[in-house]
């Protein structure tokens, strides 16, 4: 520490400033014992060392984030909006003012004390015009001290009130997942037409993607998958959203054209920001084989046939949610063979780039589901998901990935 020459204090005058020290010292356990709020901790420390410390000048910069002036008194100067020099906070010991190189403004103020903790500067403590009993070395620690000790009660109170907002915030994400489960389908058909299996892979611990299966009557089912742009909690609020509007259009009409177009209007009243839904919508009548569908902005679902030829399904609209009425919106119809194996897949899945940045895209989707066809349905999307994974081992997927595949017997 650079030296301070300060005279030696008188016995009495020793003996009074102890006494101060005790009685501040007392006070501010109190206060922290007490539980205080932040701001009034601050007012005791600002009374403990103006009036009982005898201290005329007093500034306090306390980091939190950023550097923020809490107390500014005895100065006609306003250093709230002010920063604190480079040599300030370069400082790990108290240091006499006139010893930096600082502009006039600081030259106010007599000495600069750091306050430390576990190695981390917490705050600076300006003082001047100080009295003499408290211009001593020892007067100059116990200030040190004191606001050490008050500092770190605050800090204490700033990381607690942290703690229970991150509580918070988990609970609810925890709650947010939970409800989003519930939106998913609980059986999917295997019977003697069609087996339909899904999996959804969240980035987060809840997502913006979602699948639905929707049993109309005996001959005709729904099936869909979605992406909500954006992740985390709006897009699974969004995503809850589109569920509900889909489950109450549907018990008054089944129509595709009305049930997209209803949609639409639905999200583009509720979407904030600029959130908007791309969905792949099916309708599979069992009796004819007829796919009736609507691709609104999606990743063009995959129609594998038994010779292991295909059929991307791109019929359809814009993606939902960014016009009020939609501008086109077409209907496509496709009759589906024995033995043929449908993939509806979410952007996560194709948007994986290996080591030279190529992507294995839908090109890489066709080339497995042909290679793995025959693969039961649960193996299959295993075996995808491993692929993508192989693909690129340091690959960090950035968005949710959902598969839905149906396979019609």
């Amino acid at each position: 520490m650079p030296e301070i020459n300060v005279p030696s204090p008188q016995p009495q005058q020793e003996l009074n400033l102890k006494k101060l020290e005790l009685s501040a010292l007392l006070e501010i356990t109190q206060a922290i014992n007490a539980n205080l709020p932040e701001a009034a901790l601050y007012k005791i420390y600002r009374f403990t060392l103006l009036a009982q410390l005898g201290i005329k000048r007093l500034t306090l910069f306390v980091h939190d984030d950023q550097w923020k002036c809490e107390i500014c008194a005895g100065t006609d100067m306003d250093f709230s909006r002010a920063s604190l020099p480079e040599e300030i906070l370069a400082l790990q010991e108290i240091t006499k003012v006139s010893k930096l190189q600082v502009e006039k403004k600081w030259r106010c103020f007599d000495i600069v004390i750091p306050i430390l903790h576990n190695g981390k500067v917490l705050a600076f403590v300006m003082i001047g015009k100080i009295e003499k009993y408290s211009s001593n070395l020892d007067a100059l620690n116990f200030i040190q001290t004191v606001s050490n000790i008050m500092l770190v009660a605050i800090e204490n109170h700033r990381m607690a009130r942290q703690r229970l907002a991150q509580e918070s915030i988990r609970r609810e994400i925890e709650i947010a997942r939970e409800v989003q489960s519930m939106l998913f389908p609980k059986s999917l058909p295997n019977d003697r037409d069609v087996v339909i299996h899904a999996s959804y892979i969240p980035h987060s611990s809840i997502g913006g993607d979602y699948y639905d299966f929707v049993e109309i009557d005996a001959d005709n089912f729904l099936f869909c998958v979605a992406d909500v742009s954006g992740k985390g909690v709006p897009a699974s609020l969004l995503m809850s959203n589109f569920q509900a509007g889909l489950r109450t259009i549907l018990r008054q009409n089944a129509d595709l054209s009305t049930v997209v177009s209803e949609l639409n209007n639905l999200i583009f009243r509720n979407a904030i920001a600029e959130k908007f839904v791309t969905t792949f919508v099916a309708l599979y009548n069992r009796l004819t084989r007829e796919l009736s569908y609507v691709n609104a902005g999606h990743n063009a679902p995959i129609l594998l046939y038994e010779d292991n030829t295909h059929t991307l399904l791109n019929d359809g609209c814009t993606m939902l949610g960014v016009f009020d009425v939609l501008p086109f919106l077409n209907v496509g119809k496709v009759q589906v063979p024995h033995k043929s194996v449908l993939l509806c897949y979410t952007d996560g899945l194709t948007e994986v780039f290996d080591e030279d940045e190529a992507e294995f895209g839908i090109e890489g989707t066709i080339h497995f589901l042909k290679r793995n066809r025959y693969l039961s349905s649960k193996m299959l999307h295993l075996e995808l998901l491993r692929e993508i994974n192989l693909y690129n081992e340091e690959a960090n997927f950035n968005d949710d990935i959902t598969l839905l595949s149906c396979r019609f017997k």
